[in-house]
């Protein structure tokens, strides 16, 4: 590095450090990390958000850093820490056949030994050959006992570190199935989830049931106030829905401004009345902007909701949601609307078995 860029590299520091001294973010790596690739300019829409905040006289605090930190770069980590694990695992299991070419090449030439030996002694052998033969044999046989130590110690150690980064890797995958904005469940998840659901609706005759939801007007929301309030409201409303949703549900971030809430072992009706409850507990919350603490209004979500039928799959079964979802928007939002309601049934001409 010259001199240049090392004074290049200094300012884009100083100007991090002053960023989290004046938001009093806390000068954890990450956050230093996000403000360093803002000072360098080498991610415009990182620049473009940072920039609008500072437009407005505002500075970037903890929650915002945070909210930035895992849109634009978290993602990102999950995808090198499974480089990385994965690396090492490759790296791990290289090692240990390596262990094992060498213990089976040592023990070919043992085995070989042995054979060259046997011959010997069938035609016949005087005292100092047969001493001779003998330390042979011992020599070998040390090393032999001497190279299975290190495979079994090799072994041991191997497993020991292929089993912790095992346990990485299941904490990376799952990372990659957590939306990084609400810290609910992702696309991807929710991908698995319906189609493990699904099977296993078509299988035992369980019931489940399925509700897609769409934010109202969401889109007023970042153009009034911002993409800061427009991500404050994606995380209140799946705070909303994690905590009234059971453990075998899924919750998930279906995408953009959408939700979808995976019912395993629920009916129509019960999804009906859950996806009234959420309604009304979204509705409830009032919206603040935090630099100001100005009253931003309510936040109203539309609900569509549907129920596995007999010959059902995973498109039918959203395409059916989704289409009750579209109804409740059309109905003039901030409702619930199932498979059931007229609606529906007066789009599609056919009713459908609770």
């Amino acid at each position: 590095m010259d001199n240049d860029q090392f004074d290049r590299a200094l300012g884009y520091g100083t100007t991090a450090f002053s960023l989290l001294k004046k938001g009093k973010i806390p000068p954890k790596p990450q956050f230093y990390e996000l403000l360093y690739t803002y000072a360098s300019g080498t991610n415009p829409e990182l620049n473009a958000r940072i920039n609008a905040i500072l437009a407005k006289g505002g500075t970037p605090d903890l929650q915002i850093a945070e909210t930035l930190y895992s849109e634009f770069l978290q993602s990102s980590d999950v995808g090198e820490r499974l480089n990385v694990v994965s690396a090492e695992i490759a790296t791990r299991i290289g090692a240990v056949h390596e262990a094992i070419d060498n213990a089976l090449a040592n023990a070919n030439n043992y085995s070989g030994l042995l054979q060259s030996a046997r011959g010997d002694l069938e035609q016949g052998m005087g005292p100092e050959q047969m001493s001779k033969l003998a330390m042979t044999l011992l020599h070998e046989t040390q090393r032999m006992q001497t190279t299975n130590t290190m495979l079994q110690d090799r072994l041991k150690s191997a497993r020991k570190d292929v089993t912790a980064l095992q346990r990485e890797l299941d904490a990376v995958r799952r990372e990659s199935m957590i939306d990084p904005l609400t810290r609910i469940p992702n696309r991807k998840a929710f991908d698995h989830d319906i189609a493990t659901a699904v099977e296993r609706a078509g299988r035992d005759g369980s019931p489940l049931a399925l509700i897609l939801l769409d934010i109202d007007h969401f889109k007023l929301f970042n153009d009034n106030y911002g993409h800061q309030t427009g991500d404050q409201v994606l995380r209140l409303v799946a705070l909303t829905l994690k905590s009234s949703v059971k453990i075998d549900d899924t919750a998930a971030r279906y995408g953009g401004e959408e939700f979808a809430v995976i019912l395993p072992g629920t009916t129509l009706e019960q999804a009906r009345n859950l996806a009234d409850r959420l309604r009304k507990a979204v509705q409830s919350r009032e919206l603040l902007k935090r630099s100001t603490n100005e009253k931003l209004g309510r936040v109203t979500a539309s609900f569509g909701v549907a129920a596995f039928t007999a010959g059902d799959n995973v498109v039918s079964l959203v395409e059916r949601a989704d289409r009750c979802l579209y109804a409740a928007k059309h109905k003039g939002r901030n409702a619930v609307i199932d498979q059931e309601h007229e609606l529906v049934r007066k789009n599609t001409g056919k009713h459908f078995a609770a």
